[in-house]
């Protein structure tokens, strides 16, 4: 009897690959805004497509306890007069159960970040937000722990046990930035976290619990006390070199030392990674900092030193938030610039953290209330109308990567299923002008066009051997003349409010990648050769996978 002849060893430039996992820390996880956005049909409609397209697992927001998910309630809110006070408070998860229901429906789940306070708890109100978020300590801690303890009761009720296991629970977010996502003290934060740590585990030991949700790492001591302190700054205002620093994560130290010294749980540590900063310099003036192109590697690498050297070794590294800026209006989100970012920085970055979660998967986001136009430099990856930015093919482009890693390089990997032995490949051209800088921000989206004139081009040439004879793959190439939709928005004239006819055209812009087709010879030789554009970003997948 015959057997089948062994399929060819594959090959790679002429070499057998040392074949690595490639963890997808980009779809892991995404961020949100506010729970009650996720009540909104079009919110639900881009997660849906979030999860299908690229990938997503999970996603976090801020608010599961703001007075609008209404889920602590002292009176019963009669509206015409004033309202009865209730003689106890009573806990009522109807918005709550929408919005998680709609998760799970969509296949992902929760990362639940737990807060903010709600205002019959909070010691300040109305402190940050159009929506006018409570972030400061509770009034009454006990009524905090009984918060925390009847809502994760109620998770575990409504969904089981096994389900809740798999939900992150991450205490607060920010609260570094004092006034603003928080009005206490770093001590207070700490008492905040053991108490919720700890109220957590009481519902369930094999919950996990982290902190502590820090905002972008700093150069200097002015987050080393209890509150900000702003000269602390002056340095790094002045600086001539902010990227020759030596830039720290904020409060993780303490945290794990707060932990290790109270035998509080710490499963994972958890904060934030913009490339950027917001010095106050000697005379009161705030500057804007950018960091280098490779800040977000470098802090990661920081990050897994500190938890290997740590008592808590084994804790998960997850960054709850990531971005190239913290503002939600920021033009330089809607262009095909970020995009090659993006991918660049998170190619890098897959193998360093348990998830890098991009802020955020939608422009249905209100935290400066609504967005001035269909392209105001939201955080989404899709517009308030969902159309796909630039972003949004790079993440789906990441997303249609192997997990196993063949090779790496400058300018992007090749990949594999370990289910199908499928290849596939993300290549980018990052020109090679822009040296070590990042991409910046920007104010509005004539200020991000400079960047089109950085060159040069970049060719891209590699020899797969060993594929199936005669295997076709679809090649797709974001540039700055495909797919690039903000740009056809501006050339439009850039409307402030979109007619049908005109959103239809954006829309079809927006998903016209120059495609072409590539096919392996009849030895299975597959030849790459192609010349990537500046800002480039290209996938190469199986036929049919695109």
């Amino acid at each position: 009897m015959a057997h089948p002849a062994t399929p060819p060893a594959l090959l790679v430039d002429g070499r057998e690959p040392t074949v690595r996992e490639l963890r997808h820390v980009w779809s892991w996880c995404v961020g949100a805004g506010r729970a009650n956005e996720a009540l909104r049909a079009d919110w639900q409609a881009h997660f849906r497509e979030a999860v299908d397209v690229l990938g997503v697992r999970y996603v976090r927001f801020h608010g599961v306890f703001h007075d609008d998910m209404f889920v602590y309630r002292t009176s019963n809110g009669g509206g015409f007069g004033p309202p009865t006070p209730l003689p106890e408070p009573v806990y009522t998860f109807a918005y709550v159960d929408k919005v998680f229901d709609a998760i799970l429906q969509a296949g992902a789940r929760p990362f639940v970040e737990l807060g903010f306070m709600p205002r019959e708890l909070a010691t300040q109100t109305e402190t940050l937000f159009w929506w006018k978020a409570h972030c400061s300590p509770p009034n009454d801690m006990g009524r905090w722990v009984e918060l925390v303890t009847t809502t994760v009761r109620h998770w575990v009720d409504r969904y089981g046990i096994d389900e809740v296991r798999t939900w992150p629970f991450e205490v607060w977010n920010e609260p570094n930035l004092v006034p603003h996502f928080w009005t206490g003290t770093r001590t207070e934060y700490f008492e905040l976290y053991e108490a919720t740590a700890r109220a957590v585990k009481a519902v369930d030991p094999a919950l996990k619990v982290g902190g502590p949700s820090s905002s972008v790492f700093v150069p200097d001591a002015r987050y080393a006390g209890e509150t900000q302190d702003k000269s602390a700054e002056v340095a790094t205002a002045e600086a001539p070199d902010p990227d020759a620093l030596d830039w720290r994560p904020v409060w993780i130290h303490e945290l794990i030392s707060w932990c290790a010294e109270r035998d509080v749980p710490l499963d994972f540590l958890s904060t934030h990674l913009y490339p950027t900063d917001y010095a106050f310099d000697a005379g009161g003036n705030g500057r804007a900092i950018q960091r280098h192109v490779d800040a977000t590697q470098q802090d990661l690498l920081h990050m897994r030193e500190v938890i290997a050297a740590s008592p808590f070794p084994d804790a998960e590294l997850h960054i709850t938030e990531w971005s190239s800026s913290p503002s939600s209006r920021d033009f330089m989100h809607d262009t095909v610039f970020a995009a090659t970012y993006i991918a660049r920085a998170y190619l890098n970055a897959a193998p360093l953290a348990d998830s890098v979660s991009y802020w955020t998967f939608t422009d249905v986001f209100e935290e400066g209330g609504g967005g001035i136009g269909p392209f105001h430099g939201g955080f989404g990856l899709v517009n308030e109308q969902g159309i796909h930015k630039p972003t949004f093919h790079a993440m789906r482009m990441l997303a249609g990567l192997g997990d196993q890693l063949l090779h790496q390089g400058p300018d992007g990997v090749i990949t594999r299923s370990g289910d199908t032995g499928a290849l596939s490949a993300l290549f980018l051209n990052y020109p090679h002008g822009m040296g070590r800088q990042g991409i910046g921000s920007a104010n509005t989206y004539p200020e991000t066009r400079h960047l089109a004139r950085v060159g040069p081009v970049h060719r891209v040439e590699h020899r797969v051997q060993g594929l199936p004879p005669g295997s076709r793959y679809t090649v797709e190439v974001l540039d700055w003349d495909h797919g690039n939709v903000a740009e056809a928005w501006h050339q439009m004239g850039a409307p402030l409010n979109l007619t049908p006819r005109q959103a239809e055209t954006l829309r079809a812009v927006a998903d016209d990648l120059h495609r072409t087709e590539l096919t392996a010879d009849d030895r299975g030789v597959l030849d790459i050769d192609v010349e990537l554009a500046p800002w480039a970003v290209m996938s190469l997948t199986a036929a049919g996978r695109t």
